[in-house]
């Protein structure tokens, strides 16, 4: 089983009062790379200067949440930001020349795997988020690895890639909700997103700007224009600071929760100087109304495999209100990722019809106007950039003004119809187990069922299951009642059958794990608003990752 081992830190208090955690094994040169005192003096600044506005965000989030559940009213578009709707001479500054074409990004890419980041620099796509939030494990490995493997990319250390070149790095810093365990400042844990964005900047700000390829991020999990207001304010202070002319800095932000739906224009106004656009997606999207509304019967969401999808009326009035309000203001508008994984036979059957599936559901998409999406499967790549191809002209579709969109506050919130059976519970709580077994082994995300599995897919499966026991709901084969008792059987005949599938006592011991977590997770009285906040101060994560991160990288090295 895992054990704890001591924490030890070297402190440069006399300096900057900031404390770093020693490398992990193996990587003492990388941690050497990024943590100079210089770097540890940004970020002191950095940190020192927006710290307690981002918990500001997180109370405010809170104060938001408390108001809906006591009040029991619904969200509706603000009132006091009326006059940033009804204007309309403003617009974003138009994007560089390297952003204007969005069509394909690859999707959920933690850059600690060297190979994939690789292979993905050197693919056809427009650009590649790299992603410390939904498909990266936060260990301090994998971020001083994916921070590092950055920087050796942006100043060209990789053989045959330039970062002049191939796709742009679409950088995506954790969200709001994760802290940095490993970096105190003040006596405090850093902000998980400060901490990332803080070192990318400093180490590869310029050198992106001067090869006209960045800085450019994707931003997590934005809940409301005065979270814009916070980012926008980072950009600026960052930009001053590293000598970097104002807009430089250009960013995509998701509209990952049913809140920030209401405020999109105001979130294109407060970033106008430094919006690279907004993307939608389907599965934060989906959880977060089980965060925001999940106590409530009326907010029921049935099984996702069957009944949510871009054209359910929630999701189709989410993603048209979003082209429409990005194109009015010329921001670009893009849409969630492809997590199928391509059979290796193209001729066969089973190639066929995924591919025959994907394009029918992108090709929607494209016909809403989005001006690009995300794929996992790198050979998705050039299929996708071919429908963009054969069913749009230019390179992007910011002329589709979506004039025939009128969203309502009610289509926005309107559930949709379906139920639930015992093979849609039984996925859920397999992929829950597995991508806390994943977490615990130090991975972000892992393949389940011809798909990637990341926090975004678990995030709605341990959502429907919270909130299908919350609310007793029958099965539709047999009408037997979600609760405790079925779903701790349901676990057990998931253990049964995962057990299989290791190769070890040691993976059986961190599979129960896993599965005991998420029992813990699901049975809750209140509804943990973020998996990775949970997992991430989970003491069982936080014991067994060192060891595993000691023991299991050593072959990465």
């Amino acid at each position: 089983m895992c054990s704890v081992k001591a924490k030890i830190t070297f402190s440069m208090s006399g300096l900057y009062s900031i404390e770093v955690t020693p490398p992990p094994l193996g990587l003492e040169a990388a941690h050497a790379t990024l943590f100079t005192s210089e770097s540890l003096h940004f970020l002191h600044e950095l940190i020192s200067t927006f710290a307690e506005e981002v918990d500001r965000v997180l109370l405010l989030r809170v104060f938001r949440k408390v108001h809906l559940d006591l009040s029991g009213d619904l969200p509706s578009f603000l009132e006091e930001t009326t006059y940033m709707r009804s204007d309309p001479t403003w617009r974003v500054l138009p994007v560089p020349p390297r952003l204007q074409k969005r069509h394909v990004d690859v999707g959920d890419l933690a850059p600690c795997d060297t190979k994939r980041f690789i292979d993905a620099l050197k693919s056809p796509a427009q650009g590649i988020q790299v992603d410390f939030d939904d498909g990266n494990c936060p260990t301090f490995y994998n971020q001083i690895k994916g921070i590092h493997n950055v920087v050796k990319a942006v100043h060209n250390q990789f053989s045959n890639v330039r970062i002049s070149q191939g796709p742009v790095l679409m950088l995506r810093p954790r969200a709001w909700n994760m802290t940095e365990p490993n970096l105190m400042v003040k006596g405090k844990q850093a902000p998980g997103p400060l901490f990332d964005f803080g070192l990318i900047m400093f180490h590869c700000g310029k050198m992106l700007h001067e090869n006209e390829s960045g800085p450019f991020f994707y931003l997590s999990k934005v809940e409301s224009h005065v979270e814009a207001r916070l980012w926008n304010k980072i950009f600026v202070w960052t930009q001053e600071k590293l000598s970097l002319p104002l807009g430089s800095i250009k960013a995509t932000v998701l509209i990952e929760n049913i809140l920030a739906a209401f405020e999109m224009e105001e979130i294109l106004y407060e970033l106008r100087e430094h919006s690279a656009g907004l993307n939608c997606g389907m599965w934060d999207y989906s959880a977060s109304f089980v965060s925001k509304f999940g106590h409530r019967e009326t907010f029921l969401l049935p099984d996702r495999s069957r009944y949510i999808n871009m054209e359910a009326q929630f999701l189709h009035s989410y993603m048209d209100l979003l082209v429409q309000t990005c194109h009015r203001r010329g921001a670009l508008a893009t849409s969630g990722m492809v997590a199928v994984l391509l059979p290796q036979d193209q001729h066969g059957v089973t190639y066929q019809t995924i591919m025959a599936a994907v394009n029918r559901q992108k090709l929607f998409e494209i016909k809403a106007g989005v001006d690009g999406f995300l794929v996992y499967d790198l050979d998705l790549i050039e299929p996708m950039q071919k429908l963009f191809q054969h069913h749009t002209d230019g390179d992007n579709q910011l002329q589709q003004l979506r004039r025939d969109v009128i969203v309502t506050a009610v289509e926005l919130v309107t559930m949709p119809e379906g139920g639930v059976n015992y093979n849609g519970l039984k996925y859920n709580i397999t992929v829950v187990v597995l991508f806390f077994n994943a977490w615990l082994s130090g991975k972000g995300l892992f393949f389940y069922k011809g798909k990637v599995e990341d926090s975004a897919t678990a995030e709605i499966s341990r959502s429907h299951v919270w909130q299908w026991i919350h609310h007793q709901v029958q099965l539709e084969d047999d009408r037997r009642t979600v609760n405790r008792s079925l779903v701790t059987e349901i676990t057990k005949e998931v253990m049964k059958e995962l057990n299989t599938q290791c190769h070890s006592l040691r993976d059986k011991q961190r599979l129960q794990t896993a599965a005991q977590m998420f029992l813990e997770v699901v049975l809750m009285r209140r509804f943990p608003e973020f998996i990775t906040t949970y997992l991430s101060q989970d003491h069982t994560f936080l014991s067994c990752t060192g060891q595993a991160m000691a023991l299991g990288h050593q072959s990465n090295l």
